[in-house]
């Protein structure tokens, strides 16, 4: 036990040794009495927790109480002199509560504290929450519920940690997102795709009504905001992917297609680097520009890191909603032939359903035929045929009123993205002719989580867990929890140095 002795310096020693002594008696006298497996897992996993707190206490005793002396000199030059009272600070760690007495220095009690020698020499976090934990339990509350977060917290760790804990830790390490995102690395040019894909789409979050606000919590941004009322939140993705080319006939089968294919179809290249970005903003006049601003401001500076000088061919893919191509022309390249604008095609085809279940029942083969010819024409860039083709169904079958209303905007919406619909030649080029990325994008993001039975959301709440979440779902959660303890390292400690001399002798003992 040499090794363990100079670890700890003598102090709690024996604390360990008899707790270690007294595991592998437990391991023992269950073996002879037979104890089921799981028991002893049990037992053992409380054994180890509770030895992990006494050698986490003797890590922490090693440092002391963090005297300097008398007076010590700070960064700036300015001498501060050790204050008379010890100040004490809570610390909970994944072992439970600690609590650490300190010598604090400033100019005189009751005025601003200027230097604690203990918590730069730790590295504390600023509120008592161990980083440790903060990232288990964050990690838990970007796929669970928060009471369900909190009862499994308890049960593995014995920790309770109330829902208000978890809210107020998730929206302070929320507050680094932007700075995370703008601190990324530009993905190798070698790994990646040979098409740059943006892609955008909204999805409601249902809201707290005016009278549901929880204690503590903001009030809704409108006070007639009704319970079951939803905020449009903006999703935005940007990834890169080899081209995949394709048939139109090809397409319309896998449309189409009633039961599985005998052979397995070519494999469909993976998306690369798939990011994920979601925002749920509003300003003083309770218009979406923020949010806009900060998800289609995002895809453009991925655009310029990834596709420097566009060498690559780029494809803003999205559904028809205008004020998403309005902002895509604001933010993203504006020449024409760095960006080809495609409609999603499984938007166009609900359409084109729409408009068959004008002249054919629901259900029938005679509308299945009728979607399948038009789709098929859609497919092979004959746009504008089919727009002719439906006004003549309309005069031919004699619509009039709603039914001749409805035709009426399905033309409308056809014409008016006609442009964005030559999937003859997408397919062709290899490029990507359905945002499913984006509609898996909002069900996971949104929908997964955040619309689950009874929910409901306050406009910080929710911007919060659509930032955590979506560095979660882009696969980038280790890396955002190293930066940010370093982000936070910096900003409380930025004297701080890895090799500090006052370390070494510690260490060492």
């Amino acid at each position: 036990m040499k090794s363990m002795s100079g670890l700890v310096g003598g102090i709690k020693q024996q604390a360990l040794l008899e707790e270690m002594q007294e595991m592998v008696g437990y391991l023992q006298n269950a073996f002879l009495e037979g104890q089921a497996v799981h028991d002893v897992e049990k037992g053992l996993w409380q054994r180890i927790l509770k030895l992990g707190r006494t050698a986490f206490g003797a890590y922490l005793a090693l440092f002391g109480d963090g005297d300097e002396g008398e007076h010590c000199q700070l960064k700036d030059g300015r001498t501060v002199r050790r204050l008379a009272q010890w100040h004490r600070r809570e610390y909970l760690s994944v072992f439970g509560l600690f609590e650490l007495y300190r010598a604090v220095y400033g100019s005189r009690e009751g005025q601003k504290i200027e230097h604690v020698p203990l918590d730069e020499r730790l590295q504390l976090p600023p509120g008592k929450l161990s980083y440790l934990l903060q990232d288990w339990q964050q990690g838990l509350v970007v796929e669970m519920a928060h009471t369900t977060v909190s009862a499994t917290l308890e049960r593995i760790l014995g920790l309770r940690q109330s829902v208000h804990t978890l809210e107020r830790t998730q929206r302070d390490m929320a507050k680094v997102c932007e700075d995370f995102w703008e601190a990324r690395p530009t993905p190798p040019a070698e790994q990646e795709g040979a098409l740059l894909v943006c892609t955008a789409d909204g999805k409601g979050v249902p809201m707290r009504g005016a009278g549901e606000a929880a204690p503590g919590a903001e009030p809704p941004t409108s006070g007639a905001m009704r319970p079951g009322t939803k905020k449009m939140a903006l999703i935005g993705s940007v990834y890169s992917v080899d081209p995949y080319v394709r048939t139109p006939d090809e397409v319309l089968e896998a449309l189409f297609r009633e039961s599985p294919r005998s052979e397995s179809p070519p494999a469909r290249p993976e998306p690369c680097f798939k990011y994920v970005r979601a925002s749920l903003q509003r300003d003083e006049a309770d218009s979406t520009e923020p949010q806009t601003q900060e998800i289609f401001g995002w895809m453009a500076q991925q655009a310029a890191q990834r596709n420097p000088g566009g060498t690559k061919p780029m494809v803003l893919l999205m559904d028809g909603q205008q004020s998403l191509w309005d902002a895509g022309l604001q933010y993203l390249p504006q020449d024409t032939e760095a960006v080809t604008d495609i409609l999603d095609l499984l938007h166009a085809t609900g359409y084109l359903w729409k408009a068959a279940h004008l002249f054919h029942p629901k259900g029938s083969e005679a509308a299945r035929r009728f979607a399948k010819d038009q789709i098929r024409r859609i497919l092979q860039g004959e746009v504008n045929a089919v727009i002719h083709s439906l006004r003549w169904q309309g005069t031919h079958h004699k619509l009039q009123g709603k039914r001749l209303e409805t035709l009426e905007g399905i033309c409308g919406y056809l014409r008016n993205n006609a442009h964005r619909m030559a999937y003859d030649v997408y397919l062709e080029h290899g490029f990507p002719i359905a945002s499913g990325v984006i509609e898996g994008a909002c069900r996971c993001v949104v929908k997964d989580r955040m619309e689950r039975s009874g929910m409901r959301w306050v406009m910080s709440g929710a911007g919060a867990m659509l930032k955590m979440r979506c560095i979660y779902l882009s696969g980038l959660w280790e890396e955002f929890i190293e930066f940010r303890i370093q982000r936070e390292s910096q900003r409380l400690y930025p004297r701080y140095a890895a090799n500090d001399p006052i370390l070494k002798p510690l260490l060492a003992a």
